[in-house]
């Protein structure tokens, strides 16, 4: 093992003894209670079954489904998957793979075997993962590689660090030109602009419901805080206007603290609501969803998108293509930096701070609906992955 990643490895175990009775508390909360368990005490986590596949590497959930498109064209290879988050192993588990979450980077060097290539989506710049994984022989490749706007400056202070990094990966397959050039001052060296991958997923609902005859309002992937300001904005416009609010916060954890929330806007304004576990009718003025897997079915009937994750300076938003593919006229915040390149893509969205939700949903009347008029070709990236 070179000097700095010794170094590097007894750095990240000393955090890790620091920060062991935080984890332990955080493994008893419902958000964290299968990954943190598997991630940092290797509880039902062992190492993959086989060696020699293509493993793909992701974060969290909208990372997982975009690699949808991409395993349809591997569908004869041995593919594994590891995730971050609960959410993105969920996803991971339909696909055809050997899933497991990612260890913490102290207990890679005993963990990773050797595999034919690691994909890594975007931006999860784990050192030992890299390193591990070039050390065992494994190809390393970045896909959907990005930096985003906010990140850059921290990026650029620690270029000396990702250098080290970046030497192990084969190729970057950057999302913009952009993206390209801050990989450039990285040190990276071979890099080709393909575009972002999720443009190559097809956007499928499951289910179908009847929408009632009114104007259906959809607040989608919502954050803490957020489903204030679309309810602030929703009861406002609902005075003039016959329509219906759905609420889809983006994790499960929270449904009873935005129920309560709901709960009391519709109090207070005279209004009906209901769970859409428990009805799903969607008769009442404001209905939560409380249910997974459920978000695209919602779109689907909805007239009008309030996409979140974009309304607080901390998420970076979430993808438009799902509301602009079912025609709804979108409506999100000015803080979309880690979806920047998809919303290049889509056209006819409102950006609005979270006290203009009003203003934007009275606007939407004489907008026309927000769509996609963008491909990418995965043709030269799955050769890659096949060593063609």
């Amino acid at each position: 093992m070179k000097p700095f990643t010794l170094l590097y490895f007894i750095l990240s175990v000393v955090l890790y003894l620091i920060a062991l009775p935080f984890l332990i508390y955080l493994s008893f909360k419902q958000k964290y209670k299968e990954s943190i368990p598997s991630r940092f005490f290797l509880f039902k986590n062992p190492p993959f079954n086989h060696k020699e596949t293509i493993w793909f590497h992701v974060c969290s959930l909208g990372e997982a489904r975009a690699l949808k498109p991409i395993l349809d064209f591997l569908e004869d290879e041995k593919v594994s998957i590891t995730t971050i988050t609960q959410t993105g192993q969920k996803e991971a588990k339909k696909y055809n793979a050997d899933v497991r979450y990612l260890p913490f980077e102290i207990f890679l060097p005993f963990w990773i075997k050797k595999q034919r290539l690691l994909v890594v989506l975007e931006a999860e710049f784990w050192y030992l993962l890299f390193v591990v994984a070039k050390a065992r022989g494994s190809r390393v490749i970045l896909l959907n590689a990005r930096i985003s706007d906010k990140s850059v400056k921290k990026y650029l202070q620690f270029a000396w660090f990702y250098k080290k990094l970046l030497q192990r990966v084969e190729i970057v397959y950057a999302q913009s030109e952009v993206d390209k050039n801050r990989f450039l001052a990285l040190g990276a060296k071979n890099i080709e602009v393909v575009g972002n991958i999720k443009l190559a997923a097809k956007v499928n609902h499951n289910k179908e419901y009847d929408k009632p005859n009114v104007e259906l309002i959809v607040a989608g992937s919502t954050h803490e805080g957020e489903e204030k300001s679309a309810l602030a904005g929703f009861v406002e416009y609902k005075r003039e206007h016959n329509s219906k609010l759905i609420v889809v916060p983006r994790h499960p954890e929270r449904f009873e603290s935005v129920y309560a929330l709901m709960q009391e806007a519709a109090t207070n304004n005279a209004l009906t609501l209901s769970k859409f576990s428990e009805d799903k009718t969607l008769s009442t003025d404001m209905i939560l969803v409380d249910m997974m897997g459920e978000l695209n079915n919602i779109y689907k009937i909805s007239d009008i998108a309030i996409l979140g994750g974009a309304f607080k300076e901390d998420v970076g938003g979430h993808n438009p293509l799902e509301p602009a593919f079912f025609g709804c006229k979108i409506i999100t915040g000015k803080h979309f930096f880690h979806q920047k390149e998809l919303f290049k893509y889509v056209h006819h969205v409102q950006y609005v701070e979270h006290d203009e939700i009003f203003k934007a949903l009275k606007n939407a009347k004489d907008l026309p609906v927000s769509m996609v008029e963008e491909t990418i070709n995965l043709e030269p990236v799955i050769k890659n992955i096949l060593g063609k």
